[in-house]
């Protein structure tokens, strides 16, 4: 008796998973990349926007202070947007994880846009006294808390869009649109600064970058309105509504050792990214001594780079896996950072450039691997709430904090590099996590 199986493949045909490696993206798939792609712009350009001003923000909301204090007072309200992060993540993460990532998006994306354009109609000191870093404060926690759901449910709706084979690529693109905020920022407030008097650029004109957020949010609405759910958390959804649910319980109970290990492997990229954007442009001023125009060049010029060189990262983690990227670029960080920084803050405007394009190169060879492997770890039904906490903590203990600590450091040490020290241990660390225990590879998963 002859049996027939009905999953074999027919004779000539491809098979299922060659099928969809070959498969052009669809409209949805695309409208998706771009809907998480504007999400991270406009979530980055809010926070990077802050880095950008912290010195003119340090003038006019902390003014009693001396230069130093209030640039740390000012990298102090910085980080914390980062300490609610974590808070938002277990909110927004559960809520994506019950009701869907595409929802939660809606909120995250207008709340953070909000919270940016409230910064550029806050009264200074001069005006209001203390009650001005008070609610530059606020607004800094309401953007903190929307950024704890958007930054990892928009890398997640992608992933869970994206072609098998391209996710890496898919992803990388997604994150680099996190480096174009400084471009464009950084850019915007050069141009401010040229075509008007100090005095203008001080009272007024240093508003504008943060009031274009809530027009860039509801950009970034119209787009998302154009998406759904993916495929593969609708089949989870169908099965979870009918019983009992808790994404955090679940979350915690199956994937605390995942967990930890994301904190691990994404606090060294939150720290790198957070130098480079948040931290690069008032310590070339402050440490390197060059003007704020040649400060803001020097960065664009850097995250530029970035955004174009990190996608092949993702190529590259998409042909080799993702651990062999993450112990490349951990070992790339742990040599070169102490030369970068010293070419940062070597007082050339072309060695300062040097040095920061230097440092993204380990930068995004790392990325090649962790900004796939922070959401390609955990499974469909937990992925948010999961990566939502584990990335949300390593970015409040190890981003927020680094342009504060790397501020600290060059005051205490008074070596201008000592930044790049910091960054270097923390890269022999992770490096040491990554090859002397089980972090596992990543690459193709289907769950």
């Amino acid at each position: 008796m002859t049996t027939t199986n009905t999953n074999a493949t027919p004779a000539g045909s491809a098979s299922p998973a060659t099928q969809e490696r070959t498969r052009p993206a669809s409209g949805m798939q695309l409208r998706v990349l771009a809907g998480g792609s504007v999400g991270q712009f406009i979530e980055f350009y809010d926070f990077t926007l802050y880095g950008l001003s912290a010195v003119v923000l340090s003038q006019l909301f902390f003014p009693g202070a001396s230069p130093l204090a209030g640039l740390l007072a000012t990298f102090a309200t910085f980080g914390v947007a980062f300490l609610v992060r974590p808070l938002g993540g277990l909110f927004f993460g559960s809520l994506g994880d019950k009701i869907g990532r595409r929802k939660v998006l809606y909120v995250t994306l207008l709340s953070i846009g909000a919270a940016t354009a409230l910064i550029g109609l806050l009264p200074t000191y001069a005006t209001i006294g203390a009650l001005a870093p008070l609610l530059l404060v606020l607004c800094r926690m309401v953007q903190g808390f929307s950024a704890g759901g958007e930054s990892v449910g928009a890398p997640a709706f992608v992933f869970e869009h994206a072609p098998l084979s391209k996710r890496g690529f898919w992803l990388n693109i997604t994150l680099a649109a996190t480096a174009l905020p400084s471009v464009f920022g950084g850019t915007l407030i050069l141009i401010l600064s040229q075509s008007m008097s100090s005095e203008a650029f001080m009272a007024w004109g240093w508003r504008v970058p943060f009031l274009l957020a809530l027009p860039l949010a509801f950009f970034g609405l119209w787009i998302r309105s154009r998406t759904e759910e993916s495929e593969a958390f609708k089949q989870i959804l169908a099965k979870e509504t009918a019983k009992e649910y808790s994404p955090v319980k679940e979350a915690f109970r199956e994937n605390k050792v995942r967990m930890l290990q994301v904190i691990f492997v994404m606090g060294l990229t939150a720290m790198g990214f957070y130098f480079l954007s948040g931290y690069f442009v008032s310590y070339v001023q402050t440490t390197g001594h060059l003007s704020r125009e040649q400060s803001l060049l020097a960065n664009a010029a850097a995250m530029a780079f970035y955004a174009l060189l990190l996608p092949l990262g993702g190529i590259l983690g998409d042909k080799f896996g993702r651990k062999p990227m993450l112990i490349a670029g951990s070992l790339a960080l742990a040599v070169l950072s102490v030369p970068c920084f010293m070419l940062v803050t070597s007082g050339s405007l072309p060695l300062a450039i040097l040095g920061q394009l230097m440092f993204v190169v380990p930068m995004c060879i790392y990325g090649g691997g962790c900004y796939t492997f922070f959401v390609e770890i955990f499974t469909t039904r937990t992925r948010f709430t999961s990566a939502a906490v584990s990335y949300n903590v390593a970015y409040a203990l190890f981003g927020g904090t680094a342009p504060f600590i790397g501020t600290a450091l060059v005051a205490q040490s008074g070596i201008p590099a000592a930044p790049g020290y910091y960054m270097a241990a923390a890269a022999v660390i992770v490096l040491a996590l990554l090859t002397l225990t089980k972090v596992p590879e990543t690459h193709q998963r289907v769950h």
